[in-house]
């Protein structure tokens, strides 16, 4: 197979989908890899590293989508690039499908077979290939809250972890998964006061043992929503439902609620987002206040460390990678059912039912394109 790594285009993406160490196993396997020309740049991987470990570098992206049978990416493709998929191509990236029907509506037009990172799912109902991100992004948001909390960036001025007869800053994290946990690892090891929010009493008590002692669980209902943010310096959104727009926990009346200079820091904004009044933002411009409240949405966070979150991302996804390549997507997708739950979008037919749902789009089960 023919494998081709596109530079990403999106604002400040200094990511790449594969790391040197991942063309030299693709190219062990026997396929072709294509990097477009300082497509690794921004992650501290220059072209000779690529070609010597057996990938050949293009020129242009153009030629990457034309000559590839897979294509490989980080963030899901931009206006620009739909034109030059092709039917029966296979890409496989972000997607996040839930959050953006024109991007829904333009794969389906291509006829490719999208297969989404975000929903790959193992028996346990863990997601491998969102989990190394959700791990960089959960502490991030910690990094880039503590930062909009000063007062140069609008912020009330404070300290997350105040500092000695000064109470630390008061932080609340909507979602009990690996961005809320990994948050609270972060807040917590800061000094800041931690309250963490679910709705699954048996995660609640997990976290309770394994977080520190300055991190209280609670449960996560619209009352006990209303009052944490009430006194929070900080809030982090990372609710995810797999694959389907996130829930607005957070509405545009449940600001006023909020302390003037208190931030919101969602991490669900590329699902949509769990506060009402988020948007999609920037690196380059990633703040913006509505009714006193710092917002930051910026829908690619780890881009913001591209060289730790390559080598991550690559760790988790060329496993996948290898069985889609040796296999050829349709039998990748019969032998190992976690790839079948990443398909997304097939020859045009939405194949996952949150897609569908989020959009009121037609259900196709996979088992009746691929059979």
């Amino acid at each position: 197979m023919i494998i081709g790594v596109p530079k990403e285009i999106k604002a400040n993406e200094n990511r790449i989908a594969l790391q040197p160490s991942g063309a030299e196993m693709l190219t062990f396997h026997g396929h072709t890899v294509l990097v477009e020309d300082n497509a690794g740049e921004g992650s501290g991987f220059s072209n000779e590293r690529y070609e010597n470990a057996g990938a050949q570098i293009i020129a242009t992206a153009k030629e990457v989508f034309a000559k590839a049978d897979m294509i490989m990416k980080v963030k899901e493709p931009l206006e620009q690039e739909w034109p030059m998929i092709r039917p029966g191509q296979t890409v496989f990236t972000y997607f996040h499908f839930a959050a953006s029907k024109s991007l829904t509506d333009a794969i389906i037009k291509t006829k490719c077979t999208a297969i989404a990172y975000e929903t790959i799912e193992k028996a346990n109902g863990s997601l491998p290939l969102l989990n190394p991100m959700s791990e960089v992004a959960g502490r991030l948001a910690i990094q880039a809250g503590a930062r909009c909390l000063e007062k140069l960036f609008g912020g009330r001025g404070l300290l997350l972890g105040g500092v000695t007869g000064v109470a630390p800053a008061k932080v609340v994290i909507l979602g009990g998964g690996i961005v809320g946990t990994n948050s609270a690892q972060m807040a917590a090891g800061l000094g800041a006061s931690v309250t963490i929010l679910d709705i699954d009493i048996d995660r609640l008590r997990y976290l309770n043992h394994v977080l520190p002692k300055n991190v209280t669980t609670m449960m996560s209902n619209p009352e006990n929503i209303r009052l944490m943010i009430s006194d929070a310096d900080l809030v982090i959104g990372a609710v995810l439902i797999h694959g389907a727009k996130a829930p607005h926990l957070i509405t545009r009346d449940m600001l006023k609620l909020m302390k003037p200079g208190s931030v919101i820091v969602d991490v669900a904004v590329d699902q949509g987002g769990c506060v009402e009044t988020i948007h999609p933002t920037t690196h380059a411009d990633p703040t913006y206040e509505v009714d006193g409240v710092i917002h930051y949405g910026v829908a690619n966070m780890p881009g913001a460390v591209p060289r730790t979150s390559t080598i991550a991302l690559t760790n988790a996804t060329l496993p996948y990678a290898i069985q889609i390549a040796d296999k050829g997507p349709i039998e990748a997708m019969k032998a190992n059912r976690e790839i079948a739950l990443g398909v997304n979008i097939i020859d045009g037919k939405v194949t996952y039912k949150g897609v569908c749902d989020a959009f009121g789009l037609k259900y196709t089960p996979l088992e009746q394109v691929i059979h």
